[in-house]
């Protein structure tokens, strides 16, 4: 194994580690390092989203087996992410036959995205308080427009997880609870986790059928990956939340300025 192979191994055990002690989504922190070893957007976009679709494909086992996830709202938003990773993976198609314009568009989108998701870590509690606190107003949304919403909240982060591989983790939770306050915690983290797993399995294949992929790169990524999330979920709470979160948004909110401007 040479030095830049050992690299990957090392980044997967780092993010793995992180992963497992905060549960922030995997894309928003590798595909950033992928880009800083210099793989290209496209492949690092693609890489990185097989190898979420692969752990968290243990965290669907766990979950399932805890009853920790409600699937009829993964339901609901599958029926809106996966209509929109084929339209993006098709629009991404459509550049392919120029690489250097797909990657700027991928580059720019993960920018944008990575700011969106330092502030969904950032400002996570005051949103999740916000909605507990609002969660009894007077205003009740029907079950028809609820669920209309779900589907449209799935295409959302459909579009952006196709572009950047980023936003089925910080984003979805965030925008999950605003939409289902009274979902107990556990629930709504299974039922995200479940819902990631289709959305990143789709877009990842997707990129892979048109060239986007480094298989050789996914198993050295995984090598280091299982043991940290082993390891680093012993870890939970051992750093204050408080400290933690805003080092991670601080970072990823500089690496999202420095790619979209």
């Amino acid at each position: 194994m040479d030095v830049g192979n050992v690299g990957f191994v090392i980044a997967g055990l780092v993010v793995g580690f992180i992963v497992g002690m905060t549960g922030v989504g995997g894309g928003s922190l590798m595909t950033p390092i992928l880009l800083w070893f210099g793989i290209n957007p496209a492949t690092a976009v693609g890489t990185d989203l097989l190898y979420a679709a692969i752990t968290k494909s243990g965290g669907v086992l766990v979950h399932s087996k805890n009853k920790n996830i409600d699937w009829t709202i993964t339901g609901w938003l599958t029926l809106g992410s996966v209509p929109a990773v084929l339209l993006t993976l098709w629009f991404l198609a459509s550049l392919h036959t120029d690489p250097s314009v797909m990657n700027a568009v991928i580059k720019q989108a993960l920018g944008f995205v990575l700011l969106l998701t330092a502030l969904a870590i950032l400002f996570k509690k005051r949103l999740l308080a916000f909605a507990q606190r609002h969660a009894g107003d007077d205003y009740h949304m029907s079950p028809r427009n609820l669920n209309a919403l779900t589907v449209v909240t799935g295409a959302v982060l459909g579009t952006m997880v196709a572009l950047t591989s980023i936003g089925a983790g910080a984003l979805g939770t965030v925008a999950l609870f605003i939409l289902y306050p009274f979902l107990a915690t556990r629930r709504l983290v299974g039922t995200e986790i479940a819902h990631a797993v289709p959305l990143t399995l789709v877009a990842g294949l997707g990129h892979a059928g048109m060239g986007n992929m480094d298989w050789h790169l996914l198993g050295f990524l995984l090598i280091g990956s299982l043991p940290g999330i082993y390891f680093g979920s012993h870890m939970t709470g051992k750093v204050p939340d408080g400290v933690l979160r805003p080092c991670l948004a601080i970072m990823l909110m500089t690496i999202g300025y420095k790619l979209a401007f």
